[in-house]
């Protein structure tokens, strides 16, 4: 692999209307394993943004009139186009958020690719109604509807997974035949960047795909939300910024697409498969640093397994490498930021401060070299508090989980949906009927029995309460970035 991270020392530019556009106020872009400058980034201002708009809504009557076969294949190349850079995009999204090489290898960019083949793949079969209305002269009507483009959609992704929930949300808007401003965390810039010029070489008509960097209040986000010429918002984050984006959004009565924060619950059961649970367990509070929206930060056990339980998702939480990305054996890299660092040593604070057993982890690894720089962080097991503390009620974002008993079925339901959010649940029996009784009670968009994070791109994901707004995958994507017209036909 060539290790060389694209664009280092030099500034990432905004790509507006084909061309990309620097700004006069930049920002530094920070490797989060020893706390250097990568390089930096052109914040866009109002101007930039109103000119990111403008192109777009400019190039909007061209690509929803091509036709879905070419505007189909041209998707299909910027995928091809994301495989040729494979190892220029690897390096940028190690470099901008620390992830080991394995996953960056073997998920966030192969994933990032795939999203462009299959919703363009998904749209050329996409339905709609069509009906016989009976009419009072007994020749009838016919009603159909036709899938139209929204417009300009203002996409807005995240940093912990940022070309993959980034493309996500791309490539069905873009295949629905919709014209994008995209808006990457201010946190991972990178591979947002060279998908750009990737959508440059593919073809991809000027003013189609746009990108502006910056942060959230006062900056590109607010600009972008705001702006007159959006017809949609589809965002990934935290539930506090998409209240805020629904507010800044609410005079234009924008189309809002959401999945926000999670505090998601997993039940053991005494007749789980053990070992597998344990695993399980294991990846869905751990994986990438415990900053997925889909990772367990509670977890209710039944009793009579408790204590052996604790002990082996102990074991495997102090087995894991904390490392440099690029190391084979490395399993977590560090959080984000300093800041986001902060905030979930906060929350080991918090839950110390309210009497929890600390059963590993709970501070900061020091290596002795220059990843003491960095933002990494111990993974964390607690156990002995009570369901109303600050740990338990709130999303953490990090790897740590909270352990709780439980004595019945009904008891563990209760505890599991006593949250504000309503994202994921995972579930470990081995008894059919408990899985589909229990399965069927979570309040939540998205239960997995005796597994975690295992996708089919073509079903329903999103979540309730303050887990977000409408669906995405499949045909779900597609609906959301098309809007229908029935036509009436008198016969």
């Amino acid at each position: 692999m060539n290790n060389k991270v694209p664009h280092a020392g030099t500034v990432l530019r905004n790509f507006v209307g084909g061309e990309f556009i620097t700004s006069k106020k930049l920002f530094n872009n920070i490797n989060p394993v020893d706390g250097t400058v990568i390089n930096q980034v052109a914040e866009a201002d109002e101007a930039i943004v109103d000119l990111a708009v403008k192109a777009a809504s400019g190039a909007a009557h061209a690509w929803k009139n091509m036709p879905m076969a070419q505007r189909c294949a041209l998707l299909h190349k910027v995928a091809d186009g994301i495989e040729a850079r494979f190892d220029e995009f690897v390096a940028a999204e190690m470099a901008d958020t620390g992830k080991s090489f394995f996953q960056a290898r073997t998920i966030d960019i192969p994933r990032g690719a795939a999203n462009f083949r299959a919703f363009a793949d998904m749209v050329k079969s996409q339905s709609t109604e069509c009906f016989h209305t009976d009419t009072p002269d007994g020749k009838g009507a016919l009603n159909y509807a036709v899938d139209k483009p929204l417009g300009v959609v203002a996409v807005i992704a995240p940093w912990n997974l940022p070309l993959l929930l980034l493309t996500w949300k791309l490539a069905p808007a873009m295949a629905a035949g919709n014209v994008i401003v995209a808006k990457p965390s201010e946190e991972t810039p990178g591979t947002a960047t060279l998908l750009a010029e990737v959508m440059k070489e593919a073809g991809i008509p000027d003013g189609v795909f746009n990108l502006i960097h910056g942060f959230g209040q006062n900056s590109a986000g607010e600009f972008l939300t705001k702006h007159k010429q959006v017809d949609a918002i589809t965002f990934t984050g935290e539930s506090s910024t998409g209240s805020a984006i629904q507010r800044a959004a609410a005079d234009g009565v924008k189309g809002l697409s959401f999945e926000l924060g999670g505090k998601n619950a997993g039940i053991i059961f005494e007749d789980c498969d053990f070992e597998e649970a344990v695993a399980g367990s294991a990846r869905s509070v751990f994986t990438n640093g415990g900053q997925v929206c889909l990772c367990t930060e509670r977890l209710y056990v039944h009793r009579s397994i408790f204590d052996k339980f604790v002990t082996a998702l102990k074991g495997k939480a102090q087995a894991i490498k904390i490392g440099w990305p690029l190391d084979e054996d490395t399993d977590m890299g560090p959080l984000i930021s300093h800041k986001q660092r902060d905030k979930v040593l906060s929350y080991y604070q918090s839950a110390i401060d309210d009497g929890a057993t600390v059963v590993t982890g709970g501070g900061i690894p020091i290596f002795g070299d220059a990843r003491d720089n960095g933002a990494f962080v111990q993974p964390t097991i607690f156990t002995g508090l009570s369901e109303d503390c600050n740990i338990v009620k709130n999303e953490v974002f990090g790897p740590v989980v909270h352990i709780q008993p439980f004595d019945t079925e009904e008891e563990a339901i209760a505890m599991a949906n006593d949250t504000d959010y309503g994202l994921a649940a995972t579930i470990w029996t081995t008894n059919l009927q408990r899985a589909h009784r229990v399965a069927g009670q979570m309040e939540v968009g998205i239960v997995w029995v005796n597994s975690w994070y295992l996708r089919d791109l073509r079903t329903p994901f999103g979540g309730m309460k303050l887990s977000g707004v409408g669906r995405e995958g499949g045909s779900h994507s597609l609906s959301f970035y098309s809007e229908p017209t029935n036509i009436c036909i008198k016969l």
